[in-house]
C-alpha cells in the first residue's frame, strides 16, 4: 500500500511538471478543447435541424475565429496605450500618495518618511494589471494553434461516445459519467460566459459614463477575471480604481470602487446563483487552493480554467470506487452530509 502511494505521488509530481515546462503548448489545447464543449449545442442544434456537419463546423469555426480575433486586437491594442501612459501614470499616483501623507501630517498624524510610498508600491499594482492582462493578449492571440485544435477536435466530436463505449468494461455506464462531465463543464462555462459577458458591459458603461482612461481594457478585464473564482473580481477591480483616483481624485476613485462593488454583488450573488440552480459541487478551500494551483502551472489562462479543471477531476474520481473518497474530500460540506447519509 505505501509504496503504490509514494509510486502515485511520485508519477503526480513528474505529470504537474511535464504541465508546467509544456504550457504555451497545454494552455492553447486546453482552451480549444473548453471552446468546443461550449460548441458542442449549437452544433448539436443544427444537426438536428439538418444542417450538413461540414456546414455548421464551418460555421462555428468562423465565430470563434471572429470572436477570438477582435478579443486578442482590442486587448493588445488597448495595453499597448495603457503601457505607453504607464510610467506618467505611476508619477501622478505617487503625488497623490505624498499629498495623503502631507493632508495627515497637517491633522498632526506623522508617518516616517515616505511610508505610504514605499509601503503601497502603486509600480508593482500597475506592472502587474499590464502583464496579466498583457499575459491574455498572448494566449488569445495564438488564435492559429486554438482553432486548428478545435477544428479537428469538432470533427472527431461525432465518434467520441463509440471510442468511450468501445474501450470500457461497462459501456453505458462510462457513456453516461462522460456525458455527466461534458454537461456539468458545458452548464458552468455557458453560465460563467453569459455573467461576465454582462459584467464586462456593464463594467465597460460605467467607466465610459465617468470618463476613466481606456474603459474598453477595464471592461475586457473583468470579463476575463470574472472567470477567476474568489479574487478575479478584486484584481479587476484594482488598476481602475487607482486610475480613477489618479485622473480624477478620490471622489471618482470611490464612484468606481462601487460600481464595480455593486455589478459584482449583483451578478455574482444574485444572477449566477439563479442561474446555476445549485452550487459547483466544489468546497470553498479547493475552489481557492485550485486557483493557486492553475495558476501556478498553466498562467492566467489556468486560472480562468481552474474551476472546471478541477471539476472534470472530482467527476471523473466520482466515477471510480478507488477514487471515490478524495471526490468526497473535494466537494462541498452539504454535498458530503448527503452522499454519508445516502
Amino acid at each position: 500500500m505505501g509504496q503504490k502511494l509514494l509510486v502515485g505521488i511520485a508519477a503526480s509530481i513528474v505529470i504537474i511538471a511535464g504541465l508546467k515546462a509544456a504550457a504555451g503548448l497545454v494552455v492553447p489545447f486546453l482552451l480549444a478543447i473548453f471552446i468546443a464543449i461550449l460548441c458542442a449545442p449549437p452544433l448539436a442544434w443544427m444537426q438536428k435541424y439538418r444542417v450538413p456537419s461540414l456546414v455548421s463546423i464551418l460555421l462555428i469555426m468562423s465565430a470563434v475565429i471572429v470572436v477570438l480575433l477582435i478579443m486578442a486586437s482590442m486587448l493588445n491594442t488597448s495595453v499597448s496605450g495603457f503601457s505607453e501612459q504607464l510610467p506618467e501614470y505611476q508619477e501622478k499616483l505617487q503625488q497623490r500618495l505624498a499629498g495623503v501623507e502631507q493632508l495627515l501630517s497637517g491633522y498632526g498624524i506623522a508617518l516616517p518618511g515616505n511610508f505610504l510610498t514605499e509601503a503601497f508600491d502603486p509600480n508593482v499594482v500597475m506592472r502587474v494589471a499590464k502583464n496579466t492582462l498583457a499575459g491574455f493578449g498572448g494566449i488569445l492571440s495564438n488564435t492559429f494553434l486554438i482553432v486548428f485544435t478545435l477544428l479537428f477536435i469538432l470533427l472527431e466530436a461525432s465518434s467520441f461516445p463509440l471510442k468511450i463505449q468501445q474501450i470500457a468494461k461497462s459501456p453505458e455506464e462510462r457513456a453516461g459519467q462522460a456525458r455527466k462531465i461534458i454537461e456539468s463543464i458545458n452548464r458552468y462555462m455557458a453560465i460563467k460566459v453569459i455573467t461576465s459577458f454582462i459584467t464586462g458591459l456593464l463594467v465597460w458603461f460605467w467607466l465610459w459614463v465617468l470618463g476613466v482612461d481606456f474603459p474598453v481594457l477595464w471592461g475586457l478585464s473583468a470579463f476575463l477575471l470574472n472567470f477567476v473564482p474568489t479574487i478575479g473580481s478584486i484584481i479587476a477591480a484594482i488598476p481602475a480604481v487607482l486610475l480613477a483616483l489618479i485622473q480624477a481624485g478620490f471622489g471618482d476613485a470611490v464612484l468606481v470602487a462601487g460600481g464595480y462593488l455593486a455589478i459584482n454583488v449583483m451578478i455574482g450573488s444574485i444572477l449566477e446563483p439563479s442561474l446555476m440552480g445549485r452550487k459547483l459541487g466544489l468546497s470553498t478551500l479547493v475552489v481557492f487552493l485550485s486557483l493557486v494551483f492553475w495558476g501556478w502551472v498553466l498562467g492566467p489562462v489556468g486560472m480562468i480554467l481552474s474551476v472546471p479543471l478541477t471539476m472534470t477531476l472530482k467527476l471523473a474520481m466520482e466515477s471510480n470506487p478507488k477514487t471515490r473518497a478524495i471526490s468526497i474530500m473535494l466537494g462541498a460540506a452539504n454535498e458530503s452530509s448527503i452522499e454519508a447519509k445516502g
